[in-house]
């Protein structure tokens, strides 16, 4: 599908520098750029590509101004990096599949399917399941028995939502995820044997979530484990029974959060982050890369190191621990000197 320069610049309420009836029919990188491609420019290391890329169109902002002749035309815009993030969304729109319901697809006939529904090949929609208006259920995706999904939602091969869970509208869930499979509950009864404690909640998505792939999410012991409005999850995440994560929160790939602990709004929490069960993690939160998180977090903490403590802190003590060998031996000369001078 092409695009004129000026369909595009018309589309992101942008100003046109060049030819408006260029032609645009794939999106690039600024440095990889090819005729019939957009770009955009938005970090300034990267401006050196403008001079060179054989793109037909790239995205700047509008305080841009090229010092030399450039090939492409421009479309100058308030935010280069927004609005290009639009076009691949609206990119990544085209190319989904037209609403059709596979033959190959399991249905119940007491399922209840909105309006404008795909669903794939070999995909299983169980009884009372609800699934909204416009929703994607990509091929071998299983929707146990009660399930409520939201309007708008997407939820790609391979995803496995169990029964009674709930996921809102607009949410994305890549190929892999599990929500509502049982948490991780037994009952020692001595030191050889643990009796299965039954999970009878759910899990509680709100609206405009995404989950990475390969994520799981446990199902309450009782109640609901929920994930509030706007999370962001990276691939590979462990999200245990009766946690709560909070609105808009984002979380890295290989972290895991143990049971009953509540995460709080807006936090960032990296990659490779380990945190205990029944914490307390406040608003706005920064967890470093690799932290482990073993007590409650105070609104606004910003920790690192495992087990983790004030990033402030922690980088002091990291220069020490990285000179402790040097430090090591510039004691070991003052016993030696000493130990010399009082012979």
């Amino acid at each position: 599908m092409k695009f004129s320069v000026q369909q595009v610049a018309d589309l992101l309420g942008g100003i046109i520098e060049g030819n408006p009836l260029d032609e645009i029919d794939t999106l690039s990188k600024i440095e990889e750029g090819t005729a019939g491609s957009l770009c955009f420019l938005a970090n300034p290391k990267y401006t050196p590509f403008i001079y060179q890329t054989k793109a037909t169109a790239v995205i700047v902002s509008k305080e841009f101004t090229a010092d030399k002749e450039i090939t492409p035309s421009l479309i100058k815009v308030e935010d280069p990096y927004t609005s290009y993030a639009s076009l691949l969304k609206l990119y990544n729109e085209i190319k989904m599949p037209k609403a059709v319901i596979s033959s190959n697809a399991s249905i119940s006939e007491k399922a209840n399917l909105g309006s404008n529904v795909y669903v794939g090949d070999f995909a299983v929609i169980s009884e009372h399941a609800q699934i909204g208006n416009n929703c994607f259920i990509f091929p071998q995706v299983y929707v146990g028995s009660n399930c409520k999904i939201g309007d708008n939602t997407i939820l790609f091969s391979g995803v496995k939502v169990y029964s009674d869970c709930v996921i809102g509208a607009s949410c994305t869930l890549h190929s892999g995820v599990v929500i509502g499979a049982d948490g991780f509950g037994f009952a020692l009864q001595n030191d050889t044997q643990s009796v299965k404690v039954a999970q009878i909640g759910n899990v509680v998505i709100e609206d405009f979530v995404e989950i990475g792939a390969n994520t799981c999410i446990d199902r309450a012991t009782m109640g609901s484990t929920f994930i509030r409005q706007g999370v962001k999850m990276d691939n590979h995440i462990q999200i245990g029974h009766n946690v709560e994560i909070g609105e808009n929160t984002v979380i890295a790939a290989q972290t895991g959060v143990s049971g009953s602990t509540k995460v709080g709004k807006n936090c960032i929490i990296g990659g490779q982050v380990g945190i205990i069960g029944h914490l307390t993690i406040g608003n706005n939160v920064k967890i470093a890369g690799q932290s482990g998180i073993e007590c409650n977090l105070k609104d606004d903490s910003i920790v690192q190191g495992s087990p983790a403590f004030d990033v402030r802190k922690y980088k002091k003590a990291y220069v020490h621990f990285r000179n402790i060998s040097a430090l090591e031996q510039r004691i070991t000369d003052l016993e030696r000197a000493l130990s010399n001078k009082s012979k």
